[in-house]
């Protein structure tokens, strides 16, 4: 069985703030502009990180 502790998942925020703003950073300079691909790129990640997660989770119940 899959056990995660929920300690860990504190990790998530602050990481994807650094990384969506640094990433939004490299490609634009005008502060909106940074937000709003800052934004759409931690939606993209948390999205991805969702889809592995639920891959997981059904290949470990299957098992």
């Amino acid at each position: 069985m899959l056990s995660i502790a929920p300690t860990y998942l504190l990790y998530y925020l602050p990481l994807i703030i650094a990384i969506s703003l640094v990433f939004g950073a490299t490609r634009h300079e005008d502060l909106t502009l940074i937000l709003k691909h800052a934004a759409h790129t931690a939606r993209w990640i948390t999205g991805f990180m969702a889809i592995v997660f639920v891959v997981m989770f059904v290949m470990d119940w299957m098992a």
